[in-house]
């Protein structure tokens, strides 16, 4: 593909996009992005773009002031969205990634577009091996269970790709990835730790509150003192961010084996109703 065929201007209304343009050097394309991509790649600070509403809210007026030539979205958005982006008459890009291979081929179909195929194939390769050093520094160990949820209210459990990265990390993911579960069924389960990454809330999980308005004390998580919250964009994200996820999972559970990271915040719950914070 010759760089006359590739977009110059495209508007990234979903942060994996810019993290993946950025990872391999063509943010310079990027014309309009989400508040939340701004979040997300720090090059943007130096050389802020256009803010536009995100994939969920989408607005066509928007798309058309900033004159790309492809916008990129993912899932979730609603059908009002979707047109919303066709009326704006740029060519759109649609992801719905579900696992990790999902997100190698998102890596590569966007990467191919704008003619940076190879460094696609390496941000790529580098994915995968972090995770396979991690899973083989493991193999060998105890498996926790581990409860991981991106939403609170409902409680939803995070993402396919999510349960894959705590398997990598040496856990054992409980529930069904992505679904909706009660209150009541995760005390059942009993997690041996448990993980908050809410979409859209950074590290700021109250966790404290969260675990007492749940009845949540009694499970082996709170008695065990392992209760996380990790960056949202951590584990939210499908994109190379995914890998400090990774490294933030790793550490909370198996910390005789990983370094503490940064990303991750947890609380020490005793049987009064004294909490401490703590930061790994």
């Amino acid at each position: 593909m010759t760089s006359s065929h590739t977009p110059r201007r495209i508007a990234c209304l979903q942060p994996s996009a810019t993290v993946i343009l950025a990872a391999v050097g063509e943010l310079d394309r990027v014309v309009a992005c989400t508040k939340y991509c701004a979040d997300v790649v720090a090059e943007l600070a130096a050389q802020p773009r256009i803010i536009v509403a995100d994939s969920w809210t989408a607005k066509a007026e928007q798309i058309l002031a900033t004159q790309p030539d492809l916008v990129i979205a993912s899932i979730p958005y609603q059908e009002k969205a979707v047109v919303e982006i066709l009326k704006s008459g740029a060519r759109f890009l649609g992801f719905a990634p579900k696992t990790l291979a999902d997100i190698y081929t998102d890596v590569a179909t966007i990467t191919g577009l704008v003619g940076a195929s190879d460094r696609g194939e390496e941000v790529i390769a580098m994915m995968q091996q972090r995770v396979e050093r991690v899973r083989a520094r493991t193999a060998n160990s105890i498996r926790p269970r581990v409860f991981c949820e991106e939403w609170g209210k409902p409680l939803i459990a995070s993402q396919a790709w999510v349960a894959e990265l705590v398997e990598a990390a040496g856990g054992d993911f409980l529930g069904a990835p992505g679904r909706q579960i009660s209150v009541e069924e995760v005390a059942r389960m009993d997690p041996d730790i448990l993980i908050a990454a809410w979409c859209g809330a950074g590290d700021r999980v109250p966790l404290e509150k969260v675990v007492a308005e749940r009845n949540w004390q009694g499970t082996r998580a709170a008695r065990g003192s392992r209760i996380y919250c990790i960056r949202d964009e951590y584990l939210n994200t499908p994109a190379p961010t995914l890998l400090g996820g990774l490294d933030a999972l790793a550490s909370a559970i198996h910390p005789e084996l990983f370094a503490a990271t940064d990303g991750i915040r947890r609380i020490s719950c005793a049987s009064s109703s004294t909490t401490a914070n703590l930061r790994r």
